[in-house]
C-alpha cells in the first residue's frame, strides 16, 4: 500500500539533510547511499510536485477526468481520459510554465524569458509571462500551427520564426539567449517545468488511486518524466507507458539504445511530438523509470482524434490523441485494467480537423 506524503519519510522536513537523517534510522547505509544518489541525479521528486501544486492551483482549475462507456467498450478496459485540453491554453504545459515563471526573480522577468516551441510550450511561457509580468520571446519554426501562433501573440509574447522544425528554432533560441541574456526556458531540461506538469498526474493518482497504467505522449519528455516521478512514488506497481510518433522516434530510439540519439527528421503532423532529439534530464528519468515506449502511426493518431470526438466529445490535437492511439494498439495487453489516457492538448487547426474527418 502506498504511503501518504505525511507518512513518507521524504516529506517529514523540507531540508534534504534532515530527511536523510530520518532515513538513516530506517535504512542500511548502502540503501541510504543509493537513495541519496537518486535524489541528486533525478533533480525532481514527488515533494517538488506537491510544492508546485500549491502554486499551480492558485491559477488553474483541476481538469476533468472523464470516463466513456463507449470508449471503454471499444478498448476492452476502463479508460479514464484526463482533459487538459480544457486549460486556458488548451494544453497541459501551462502547468509547468506557471510553476517556473512564478519563481523567477524580478530582474529575470525584466530582462525577459525566451523559449523554442512548436506551440504548446510557447503558449505556456507566454501565458505565464503575462500572468507574472515577464517579457517573453518565442522562437517557432516556419509553418507552425497558426492557432497556436495567434494565441501566443495574444498573451503578449513576441514570436520569431526560425528554421524548418522545432530543433532548428531551438538552436536559434539558445544563441539568442546567450547574446541578450534572456532566461532560456527549455521545453524539457527544466526541473520546475517537470514538477508543474506533474500536477496533472497527481490529480489522476488522487482521483483513481487504483489506476493500473498511465499512457503518456512523448515529445521532449517532460510529461512522461513527470508521470514516472509521481506514479512510481505513490504506487510503484503503476505502469507508465510512453508513446511517440513513428515519424518522430528520437526518445524511443534513445531509450531502446540507452544513449541520447538524434533522428534526421520529425515529420509527424502531431507537432507536440515532433522533436528530432532526446533531452538529458527527461531521458535520464525515463531510462530509469518508464516501463515501455511504443510507436504509433499517423493514421493511428488520426483515428484516435476521431474516436475521442465520437466517444467523449473532446477535441484532441495529434499529440493529445497519442495516448488513445497507443491504447488501441495495446488493448490486448491492457484488457480488464484501469488505464489513464492524458488528453494533453486540444489545439487542432480547423484545416487539420477537416482533413482528419474526411479520412475517417
Amino acid at each position: 500500500m502506498a504511503m501518504s506524503p505525511t507518512q513518507n519519510p521524504f516529506f517529514c522536513c523540507d531540508c534534504s539533510f534532515h530527511r536523510l537523517l530520518k532515513l538513516q534510522k530506517l535504512l542500511s547505509l548502502e540503501k541510504l547511499a543509493s537513495i541519496q544518489m537518486l535524489m541528486i541525479t533525478e533533480q525532481v521528486t514527488l515533494e517538488d510536485v506537491y510544492k508546485a501544486r500549491k502554486i499551480v492551483r492558485r491559477y488553474l482549475p483541476k481538469t476533468p477526468l472523464i470516463t466513456s462507456p463507449a470508449l471503454s467498450k471499444r478498448l476492452g478496459f476502463d479508460a479514464y481520459v484526463k482533459c487538459d485540453n480544457t486549460l486556458p491554453t488548451g494544453a497541459f504545459k501551462v502547468r509547468g510554465g506557471i510553476n517556473l515563471i512564478s519563481q523567477l526573480s524580478d530582474s529575470e522577468k525584466r530582462r525577459g524569458v525566451i523559449a523554442a516551441s512548436t506551440g504548446n510550450h510557447a503558449q505556456s511561457v507566454a501565458y505565464a509571462s503575462c500572468l507574472f509580468g515577464a517579457k517573453a520571446i518565442i522562437g517557432m519554426p516556419v509553418g507552425s500551427n497558426p492557432t497556436k501562433v495567434e494565441a501566443t501573440r495574444c498573451y503578449g509574447a513576441t514570436v520569431k520564426f526560425h528554421g524548418k522544425d522545432y530543433d532548428e528554432a531551438r538552436l536559434w533560441v539558445e544563441e539568442e539567449a546567450k547574446r541578450k541574456r534572456y532566461r532560456y526556458i527549455h521545453s524539457a531540461n527544466e526541473p520546475l517545468l517537470i514538477a508543474g506538469v506533474g500536477t496533472l498526474y497527481l490529480e489522476i493518482m488522487e482521483e483513481v488511486p487504483d489506476i493500473d497504467a498511465i499512457i503518456v505522449p512523448i515529445g521532449g519528455g517532460s510529461g512522461a518524466a513527470a508521470a514516472c516521478i509521481v506514479a512510481k512514488a505513490i504506487n510503484p506497481n503503476v505502469k507508465v507507458i510512453g508513446v511517440q510518433a513513428e515519424k518522430a522516434p528520437a526518445v524511443y530510439l534513445s531509450w531502446r539504445n540507452r544513449r541520447l540519439m538524434e533522428t534526421a527528421s520529425a515529420d509527424t503532423f502531431a507537432e507536440g511530438l515532433a522533436t528530432r532529439v532526446a533531452f538529458k534530464l527527461t531521458f535520464d528519468i525515463l531510462t530509469r523509470m518508464i516501463d515501455d515506449i511504443v510507436l504509433v502511426s499517423e493514421e493511428e493518431i488520426e483515428n484516435a482524434i476521431v474516436t475521442l470526438l465520437e466517444t467523449t466529445r473532446q477535441l484532441a490535437e495529434g499529440a493529445g490523441a497519442a495516448a488513445t492511439a497507443a491504447a488501441f494498439k495495446m488493448r490486448e495487453q491492457l484488457q480488464g485494467k484501469k488505464v489513464a489516457l492524458p488528453l494533453t492538448g486540444g489545439n487542432l487547426t480547423l484545416e487539420t480537423l477537416r482533413k482528419t474527418l474526411k479520412k475517417s
